[in-house]
């Protein structure tokens, strides 16, 4: 049994939608004077091979027998990669991991999410305590599952009005006094990088070949206009909505790959700006999507605000820090999971705790 006490060593491991690869954080979570207070120690980011890009993008369409093949290894895989890590940073201090697991299905409509790698064997393959699958029990009491970071934006970063992190997907948390909604605003690194591939490289640095591209009028009306944009809070995302709406749809207008990736970053600095309301917003902004310059120069464009960015560590690791932050929770029994962004009836303490 993990002790509850005020200072904790923490690993965060994060796989997000897009498939870069799998982020790792070494930190620490003091609570000081009823407030915590976070150190990053390390951090890395192990990008995924050919081989496992396809596979976790095609997870979702397997077989049950194969999707649990597929867990199994997964959470192997996982713990090689964290013991990779623990070797290579010397780090023999551990309270615990604390991992998101990569999400292969979300639709809580029907009562369904599946993040794979959140399995026992990663505790006993490490032997080191692990606390995961955060998003089931939410999912169960009728909530989204989603976004889960925000209770990390509320307790870490209180100086922000707003956080808006760039990812597979966008999401914003707003904070108002001492409560906060949150929610998914639109596709980003998922689908960009989708077609970035199909130019033979991983993502579209710099935002080159989509500067290069011009909006398709047509295309970029049709986006703006599918349902979940004009839908009330709670809501969430998942990879299911995006083969299913986004892909097919753009797929129709036989663009090239300039224009396709042209025409959804102003998509999403549409949908961006759209929910940004207000003035004097101060707003962080993190996730891969910071790196790509003319998607920013986009955003920033269209929404008139300025984007803060901390220190290059939060922009690539803060989903991974949050994580771990939800771990601590967890184990203290305190509340990780907020009705507020969810949608869910009550704020719980949500996540499995294995060793």
């Amino acid at each position: 049994m993990l002790k509850i006490k005020n200072s904790y060593n923490v690993i965060g491991v994060m796989s997000g939608t897009s498939l870069d690869g799998v982020d790792i954080c070494f930190c620490n979570f003091s609570l000081e004077n009823d407030e915590w207070k976070f150190l990053i120690h390390n951090t890395e980011t192990v990008s995924y091979e050919k081989n496992w890009i396809s596979r976790l993008s095609n997870a979702h369409s397997i077989a049950q027998s194969e999707l649990k093949k597929l867990d199994i290894e997964y959470t192997y895989y996982l713990s090689s990669i964290i013991l990779d890590f623990i070797s290579k940073n010397q780090i023999n201090n551990i309270d615990f991991i604390s991992s998101h697991g990569h999400t292969v299905l979300h639709q809580p409509d029907k009562k369904i999410t599946y993040q794979i790698g959140n399995r026992v064997e990663l505790n006993k393959s490490t032997n080191i305590p692990v606390v995961c699958d955060f998003r089931v029990q939410d999912v169960r009491l009728g909530g989204q599952g989603a976004p889960l970071v925000p209770v990390g934006d509320l307790l870490l970063f209180k100086d922000f009005s707003h956080c808006l992190n760039l990812g597979g997907f966008s999401n914003i948390s707003i904070k108002s006094n001492k409560s906060i909604i949150a929610y998914d605003i639109c596709p980003v690194n998922i689908v960009l990088n989708k077609y970035s591939r199909l130019n033979g490289v991983d993502f579209d640095l710099d935002g080159k070949i989509s500067e290069n591209g011009k909006t398709n009028i047509n295309l970029l009306k049709s986006l703006n206009q599918l349902s979940y944009y004009s839908s009330n809070h709670p809501k969430s995302l998942g990879i299911e909505w995006v083969k299913n709406k986004i892909f097919p749809l753009i797929d129709t207008y036989k663009l090239s790959v300039e224009d396709i990736l042209r025409t959804f970053v102003e998509h999403i600095a549409i949908q961006i700006s759209d929910n940004l309301k207000g003035t004097n917003l101060r707003i962080l902004i993190t996730g891969g999507g910071v790196k790509n310059k003319f998607l920013m120069k986009r955003i920033k464009k269209l929404s008139n605000h300025n984007f803060e960015t901390i220190s290059e560590n939060i922009t690539d690791y803060k989903e991974a820090l949050i994580f771990g932050f939800l771990g601590v929770l967890k184990i203290r029994n305190e509340k990780n999971c907020l009705k507020s962004v969810t949608g869910v009836n009550v704020d719980h303490s949500s996540g499995v705790i294995f060793g």
